[in-house]
């Protein structure tokens, strides 16, 4: 073929009265502008198709196929934020992101002025912590600590000005395939169980009877955040199954001599028990163990009530988002955490882990010095986020950010609609 074209040029360079050299040039120049053409349409990039599977995103399909989201998007016409359907068969690039050539110079520049965050100036308020201000730039208390040359544990001084970098913290970047594969596990070992809804039960009780989230009640059920519980409702409660423990076998010879060992161990157990009473006599102890408070079927009352007049001691004093009892200040859960420890008894720091911790009570065997537990969000979100003490007769004693200080408040009307409640540390 090549050979009769170049016949053709010939014969048209000597119509035209062309000069022989200048024409062979021109050819030469065309043909090789032809084979270039070839090679780029040979080289172009190759795709597969893939259909979607459950859990996947656009992040992990590109990272299989060494490729880049933007390039999957370009090739399929998807739009920033388009949600991806399951079975949807997407073409995608092969082999297009080599992350280890070497750059260009003016590359590298490029990269290095998008690498470095925006740093914004910020005035401490009232209240604030690092986690806070890190929060509301979606970024990390880490940098924000190198950002401004504080150490672990420095406090923060009012109107002090920070340094907070923006937007470095993206948590949605590090997903992997393993990550699905093991919640896919997960979900295919819970079976889903029907719940007949009880007088007295919450969204958190029943959660945490069938060691599950609340969240994954809503899902199964399709209930809106903020949607009340009716009595004799029945829900589908995904329970994880509970492995039995295996049997071992224990022969006869070493049977008798695990005995021996038992019986001496528990001789010298008594003996241990019976110095520490005598020790317990001698000394009055100040502070109360658990059973002392809560079991004791005589000294509950008394105890409970040093508990609660200790809370009345406090009352007026001034609220302060995560104060724990620093200058006579507190939150909901540092002033609960506070008159417990003076009782001694260590409760967990936040009230939605304090109302995970102790015997459940139920609102009809309410008792003094129970922890009640309310979710006070706008929009109701069904997770505790409030606690105080029970006092007796309808009235319990708490920090209340609206009232800017310790109060006592009926437990009636806005406080009965958002009750979660309650637990007897044990």
């Amino acid at each position: 073929m090549l050979q009769y074209f170049l016949v053709w040029f010939y014969f048209m360079g000597l119509r035209l009265n062309i000069d022989l050299e200048v024409f062979m040039k021109k050819t030469y120049v065309l043909l090789v502008s032809l084979l270039l053409t070839t090679v780029a349409s040979s080289a172009a990039v190759k795709t597969t198709k893939h259909a979607i599977k459950n859990g996947e995103t656009l992040y992990t399909i590109a990272h299989a196929n060494h490729t880049t989201i933007e390039e999957v998007r370009k090739a399929n016409g998807l739009k920033k934020g388009e949600k991806l359907k399951l079975g949807r068969v997407l073409t995608v690039p092969k082999d297009t992101y080599f992350p280890n050539k070497k750059k260009s110079s003016t590359k590298i520049a490029k990269v290095t002025k998008k690498a470095s965050p925006k740093i914004v100036k910020h005035k401490i308020k009232n209240g604030e912590t690092l986690y806070t201000i890190a929060h509301a730039n979606h970024t990390t208390i880490e940098e924000v600590r190198k950002a401004n040359g504080l150490k672990k544990g420095e406090k923060l001084k009012l109107g002090r000005v920070l340094k907070v970098p923006k937007n470095t913290y993206s948590p949605n970047k590090k997903k992997n395939t393993k990550k699905v594969a093991k919640k896919t596990s997960k979900k295919s070992t819970k079976k889903l169980a029907k719940y007949r809804i009880k007088k007295g039960d919450t969204l958190s009780s029943i959660a945490h009877k069938h060691h599950t989230t609340i969240a994954k009640i809503q899902k199964d059920n399709h209930m809106k955040k903020g949607e009340t519980l009716k009595l004799g409702r029945t829900l589908k409660v995904a329970s994880a199954k509970k492995t039995r423990p295996k049997k071992v076998r224990v022969t006869k010879k070493a049977s008798k001599k695990s005995n021996k060992k038992l019986v001496a161990s528990l001789s010298k157990l008594e003996t241990v028990k019976l110095k520490k009473q005598v020790k317990v006599k001698k000394k009055k102890s100040s502070s109360f163990s658990l059973g002392d408070i809560f079991f004791s079927s005589k000294k509950t009352k008394v105890k409970s009530s040093r508990i609660t007049s200790l809370a009345k001691t406090k009352l007026g004093r001034r609220y302060v988002w995560g104060a724990s009892g620093a200058k006579n200040t507190f939150d909901c859960s540092g002033f609960t955490t506070y008159v417990y420890k003076k009782n001694g008894i260590k409760l967990p720091r936040r009230a939605i882990a304090q109302s995970k911790y102790g015997k459940y009570i139920s609102r009809k065997n309410l008792q003094k010095g129970d922890l009640i537990f309310f979710d006070t969000s706008k929009r109701r979100r069904g997770y505790v986020n409030h606690v105080g003490i029970y006092l007796g007769n309808g009235k319990f004693i708490h920090a209340s950010s609206a009232k800017k200080k310790v109060v006592i408040t009926s437990l009636k009307n806005f406080y009965a609609k958002r009750y979660k409640g309650a637990r007897r540390p044990s």
